[in-house]
């Protein structure tokens, strides 16, 4: 998976300049000695007039941190995208089908191919669920799936995020950000576009609408409220594509359908693109101590007179553990190879794996499998003895909650630190829209690790973000 090298994006082997970076290398070349550091300094106020902040919870400077960005894009040339692009859209197509089989006839369970006991016993399979025709039969609308590089041609996927992915508004402020920073550069390269997401977003929201809504289908977006770490995200979003922000209490279900409360009475709403987790929706149906959530919206879903974006129950198709069956779920929903590798994974319930996994653990990295955001997890290289010894014991316990991977040596790209230019491991999170049609914005969210060495790119563990320049033929 990796000699010692990684792969960097910009320069060959021979220290040349890639092909894609040429005129990003020759404007690096002209900023005078302090123009990034002044340009790193501009970036920052702009994010922070901009209120662009990330809770970090449990830390000590106070919890809201501007997210560190880094003004030296990443670019993606336009064949390798058509490559990206492609796989990541025959991968959401599959895991779509793959969802409606599990709640409806469970074919591929039927025929062996994903064991029944990791769906049925699943925490993330939602029973209520079963034989629900969602609109267009779409469960996953909004999808993040995690690539990461590690050659000129090789990319893998590391994980499938269908329950309610964020990190998108630092997509398109990034860009914005980088257009107000270095309009010069714009001006020598043709980047495709990403500012066209919030009105996709709308699109695909609006073409999953319920048959019964009349006129043009009423959107809110469904937070959990300020105090929740994506925020920022979810009031941006609603704004930029004129939908209403509402928490659950400003929602209510009458009469089988759903209505906002408004200044001139309610107001029909049909569909809820949802910031919250399943649990939470519903009180009636799921937690009942939920006070974040709409008495009766989950029975008003089941009618078909409302859509919620995500569906419910769409995180048993994101669960690390099924995570490892996709290229059997690509080939036995559509008929193909998948286009996308994932990264070899060991099962460590299979014990002839596990022993394998016990001796290897200080080469390795270990996830649980309902972990997030990069807690839960450990990198054998950069841990010590005593966390080898400690997850040895977590695996022994309960081999069934870990998956364990080799250590990627994830491609660089050209960072700016404390006023140079160094290499810093980056990861790639493309949005995927699914509704009448599948759209997929030009590039993503590229995350960088800014400690040296670290692969660790996630924002609550000290990652930044760059912008990510797919190119124009």
């Amino acid at each position: 998976m990796g000699d010692k090298t990684p792969f960097d994006e910009m320069y060959n082997a021979d220290g040349s300049v890639r092909e894609p970076y040429r005129a990003l290398s020759a404007w690096l070349a002209e900023q005078p000695d302090k123009g990034l550091a002044l340009m790193q300094t501009d970036a920052e106020a702009i994010f922070r007039k901009l209120g662009i902040t990330f809770a970090v919870y449990g830390s000590e400077e106070g919890t809201e941190k501007v997210i560190p960005f880094d003004v030296i894009p990443r670019i993606i040339a336009a064949n390798e995208w058509r490559r990206l692009s492609k796989g990541i859209e025959q991968r959401v197509k599959a895991l779509n089908a793959f969802l409606y089989d599990i709640y409806h006839r469970q074919e591929i369970l039927k025929a062996g191919r994903v064991p029944e006991k990791l769906i049925l016993n699943n925490e993330a399979f939602c029973p209520q669920m079963m034989g629900l025709e969602p609109a267009k039969g779409v469960y996953a609308h909004i999808i993040g799936v995690d690539i990461v590089r590690v050659g000129p041609d090789e990319f893998y996927v590391l994980e499938d995020n269908l329950r309610t992915p964020s990190g998108v508004s630092y997509m398109l402020e990034d860009r914005e950000a980088m257009m107000i920073l270095a309009p010069d550069l714009f001006q020598r390269t043709k980047v495709a576009p990403v500012e066209t997401y919030p009105e996709n977003l709308r699109r695909t929201l609006e073409s999953v609408a319920p048959e019964n809504s009349r006129g043009t289908p009423n959107i809110a977006v469904l937070t959990p409220g300020i105090y929740n770490s994506a925020y920022f995200e979810h009031s941006f979003l609603a704004d930029q594509m004129g939908a209403q922000l509402c928490e659950g209490h400003d929602l209510f279900v009458d009469g089988g359908k759903v209505y906002m409360r408004t200044t001139t009475g309610p107001e029909r709403v049909d569909v809820i693109y949802r910031r919250i987790d399943d649990d939470y929706l519903d009180p009636l149906t799921f937690r009942p101590d939920s006070m974040l959530g709409v008495p009766g919206l989950f029975d008003a879903y089941r009618a078909g007179n409302v859509t919620l974006v995500n569906a419910p129950g769409t995180g048993i198709a994101d669960d690390k553990a099924v995570y490892t069956y996709v290229p059997e779920i690509i080939e036995f929903y559509l008929g193909e190879k998948a286009l996308l590798s994932n990264v070899p994974t060991y099962n460590c319930t299979d014990e002839e794996q596990r022993k394998w996994v016990l001796e290897n653990i200080h080469d390795l990295v270990v996830k649980e499998v309902h972990g997030s955001g990069g807690y839960g997890m450990m990198v054998g290289p950069t841990s010590t003895k005593a966390q080898h010894a400690e997850f040895k014991k977590k695996i022994e316990a309960r081999p069934d909650n870990y998956i364990v991977q080799p250590t990627l040596n994830l491609s660089t790209c050209p960072t700016h630190i404390n006023g140079d230019v160094a290499p810093r491991h980056v990861d790639l999170r493309p949005y995927v829209l699914v509704g009448d049609e599948v759209r997929i914005t030009p590039g993503g969210l590229t995350r960088v690790a800014l400690k040296k060495g670290s692969l660790v790119v996630n924002s609550s563990q000290g990652g930044g973000t760059k912008d990510t320049w797919v190119l124009e033929d």
